[in-house]
């Protein structure tokens, strides 16, 4: 065969090769063509955006969604992002129909000749693979020829612009964040727009391989591959000698990895608006793109949850070391912080309180490595939890050795041992104006207690439901002059109708005799507040407190109910300690403000004054008077720690379950209510001198000191209709100007007498006088039942005394 037939035989073949490969292209692209999906999720594009909840400031708290992402138009997308997606991912991107076939060659011709590993994909058919294809589609070449195909057709129905920004909020960028926008948002804490060229560089190198180049594990990677953006971005002039010099050498600061709602305790804000949400959407809460801005103050949210903390380490202190977590057989040789946190990886941080392993035990001196790989050595204060537990300290079951895990806090620069605690604590602060939740903390940790102990927990409120029921007495006449006997009183079991007796106690087991009422809520006793209850009648005491917003069922109109038998939740006691701190209106307490939609739209906005009655549920004589009584409580009663904030514009109640069980304080200042709870989630004693003045009070001083701070001392108006007349400091009756006495405040139609009143007393079955037919008995008093003369027999309830609650 000569040369020309060899060459005529060449020329045949190419023609006939080539026409079966584009025939049997033709054929593929007809089969497979149809079979491609639809654009409608391209074109009609509605991103899973994940539920995001907002304090009233616009911090974060929390958001609820499998893929944390942000979606920002093309538009609002700074040019330096996008010029440096474009340099590194796919420069020929607006000349290309979606396949770049000159990329292809030179990808090819780098990848043979060593010149570096380079990818032919563009933008476009990473759009269709980030739409089309699931993590698990196998990568042959079918699916990539599908992918081109499919980029083909998205290049004919959408355009260039509409492509782009689909790749800028759909792309996985590591940290679960999708998108540049979130991405800006995880690694720097900034706008998309507010990213300079060496930020806008390193996020555009992260497509390539999210968790290779992801800063936060590999830094000296994910530079790398910023140097690399940057050098493209020269290269093909989109900047400057100067800039590209200037970005090259620009160091980067990121936020931490972690996002630490914690620090907060947001969590359980955002649980309560999670479950709100859930309720109201269902699924499609997770994945519409709303966002929530709740009424929390991120300074006063901030200060409750240290108050909290703070309360939780003293409690704490005051009973003792329980031993160490767990005991580790630590490795031969110095130990170093990676060891350490492999070690202790099971043990989880918990509000702060960081696990660490003790590697030296000597007098007074503690060194520990903590799960992050600091090496704290810790003495004096910082160890006072452990002390006793430590050389020369005789050995214990306790006793601190190499190998044990314990818990350290960080108090400003400060660290301190502490330990988990078994107790728990519910704080929240609320405007008595508007009803806005300023805080809420409801628990020490939500991570390892997820019961919300503020709107969850039904507990007795102890002593500090008593001013409820001393505003119930002044509006039937009383006045903070009238006078009881503070006696004991005593009720055998027949009384009681029960198979035991009882007897309500002083807290302190001390009787002064005759006393007014103003020095009877400020030492709080319960011998006199249980007389008080059965003057106004506990069934008229029970209805009364409809105007706090308690549920009477809750309530029961037994006298046992003067000291605080009944149940309540912290949230239920702040809303009614508002109504005294506003003058008289009931609040109903909210912590959604508004809700927009992923469009920008609000669909939810609350309205003013919603949350607040219209009109007063008690006179606002009422509420000063009681003021002025609650404000004693904190001059010369249970509450005298709160004199060291130097306020006295602030007024409050302590309380003390029976058995000490549950501790209290509830108190407020006129631009804000707070209410500290402390106890177990199994009721039981909180310990010897546990009281809502040494357990509760201490949380409500440490929050109040942080968020009164710059605040003018309120001067408090009398009411019209309110007098203030002179009196006997011992009989409460009028007296001269010029006579001794005490100044005290009265309604106008209800003055004092000039003489000293018979004192009321419990109607007695033994005393000269009986009470008339439709006048209740004593036991009926006692249990809360009467029915005016009906002579049905009475089926008397549990003995009160079951329910009856310790004063503070």
């Amino acid at each position: 065969m000569n040369s020309r037939n060899w060459l005529q035989s060449l020329l045949f073949l190419s023609i006939t090769g080539s026409l079966i490969v584009a025939a049997l292209l033709v054929l593929m692209i007809s089969i497979l063509y149809p079979s491609l999906p639809s654009l409608d999720a391209l074109t009609d594009y509605h991103p899973k955006l994940p539920l995001r909840i907002y304090d009233a400031e616009g911090g974060l708290i929390a958001e609820f969604g499998q893929e944390r992402r942000a979606f920002v138009p093309i538009e609002q997308t700074p040019k330096v992002m996008k010029d440096a997606i474009l340099a590194i991912e796919d420069r020929r991107f607006y000349q290309h129909n979606g396949i770049d076939t000159t990329g292809i060659l030179r990808a090819i011709r780098n990848n043979l000749t060593g010149r570096g590993h380079e990818g032919a994909s563009t933008i476009t058919m990473q759009v269709a693979k980030n739409f089309f294809s699931s993590p698990d589609t196998p990568r042959n070449i079918w699916t990539k020829i599908k992918e081109a195909m499919l980029a083909i057709k998205i290049e004919n129905a959408i355009s260039k612009d509409k492509i782009l920004e689909l790749y800028l909020n759909q792309i996985y960028l590591g940290e679960r964040a999708y998108g540049f926008a979130t991405a800006s948002k995880t690694y720097y804490d900034k706008d998309l727009k507010q990213l300079n060229l060496a930020e806008a560089a390193l996020l555009a190198g992260l497509p390539k391989a999210p968790s290779k180049y992801d800063p936060y594990i590999h830094a000296d990677y994910a530079i790398r591959r910023q140097h690399e953006v940057l050098r493209d971005m020269h290269r093909y002039g989109m900047i400057t000698d100067r800039e590209f010099e200037q970005a090259m050498n620009t160091p980067l600061k990121f936020q931490s990895s972690k996002r630490q709602v914690q620090t907060l305790g947001g969590e359980y804000v955002a649980e309560i608006v999670r479950a709100t949400l859930y309720k109201r959407y269902g699924e499609k809460a997770y994945t519409s793109g709303l966002r929530v801005y709740t009424t929390i103050n991120n300074k006063h949210q901030a200060a409750a949850n240290t108050a909290v903390i703070q309360g939780i380490i003293n409690f704490e202190l005051r009973h003792g070391f329980r031993g160490a977590e767990q005991v580790i057989s630590l490795p031969p040789g110095k130990l170093t912080a990676s060891g350490a946190s492999e070690l202790l990886r099971d043990f989880v941080t918990y509000n702060q309180f960081v696990p660490a392993l003790v590697t030296k035990v000597e007098p007074n001196l503690l060194t520990l490595v903590t799960k992050r790989g600091a090496v704290l050595k810790l003495q004096d204060k910082a160890i006072l939890l452990v002390k006793n537990h430590m050389p020369p300290a005789k050995r214990t079951p306790q006793s601190l050795v190499p190998g044990a895990v314990v818990r350290v806090y960080q108090q400003n620069d400060s660290w301190m041992v502490v330990q988990l605690p078994e107790v728990e604590s519910g704080f929240m602060a609320l405007n008595p104006e508007t009803g806005q939740v300023q805080a809420l903390i409801g628990g020490f940790s939500f991570q390892r207690n997820k019961y919300n102990h503020v709107t969850q927990g039904r507990r007795q409120p102890g002593s500090s439901f008593k001013p409820f029921i001393y505003s119930a007495a002044l509006d039937k006449g009383y006045s903070p002059a009238s006078v009881f006997e503070d006696a004991p009183i005593s009720f055998t079991s027949t009384e009681t109708g029960s198979n035991s007796s009882w007897e309500p106690r002083n807290y302190d087991e001390k009787y002064a005799g005759p006393m007014r009422l103003r020095e009877a809520l400020a030492q709080s006793k319960n011998t006199i507040s249980i007389r008080l209850m059965n003057a106004i009648g506990a069934r008229y005491a029970q209805n009364y407190l409809r105007r706090f917003g308690f549920d009477p069922k809750d309530h029961p109109a037994y006298l046992s109910t003067a000291l605080g038998a009944g149940s309540s939740s912290v949230w239920q006691m702040a809303a009614a300690y508002a109504t005294f701190a506003n003058s008289g209106y009931q609040v109903h307490p909210y912590l959604i403000e508004k809700i927009i939609d992923s469009r920008g739209k609000v669909i939810q906005a609350v309205q003013a004054g919603k949350h607040v009655s219209q009109t007063r549920v008690i006179d606002q004589r009422n509420a000063f008077i009681i003021t002025t009584m609650l404000q004693d409580v904190v001059r010369d009663g249970t509450a005298r720690a709160a004199l060291s904030l130097r306020r006295p514009d602030i007024a409050g109640k302590t309380g003390t379950t029976n058995d000490q069980f549950d501790a209290w304080f509830a108190g407020y200042h006129p631009k804000e209510v707070a209410v500290a709870w402390v106890g177990y989630d199994n009721p039981h004693n909180l310990g010897r001198g546990e009281t809502g003045g040494r357990a509760a009070l201490p949380i409500w001083i440490n929050y109040m000191q942080q968020t009164l701070t710059g605040l003018p001392i309120y001067q408090y108006k009398v009411p019209d209709g309110v007098l203030q007349l002179k009196v006997d400091a011992y009989t409460g009756a009028q007296v001269g100007e010029d006579d001794p006495g005490i100044y005290e405040y009265f309604y106008e139609e209800h003055l004092p007498q000039s003489q000293p009143e018979n004192l009321p007393g419990l109607f007695d079955p033994e005393a000269d006088h009986a009470p008339e037919d439709n006048e209740p008995s004593f036991l009926e008093r006692l249990i809360g039942e009467h029915s005016g003369g009906s002579n049905e027999d009475k089926k008397l309830p549990v003995n009160p005394a079951a329910k009856l609650l310790n004063p503070n």
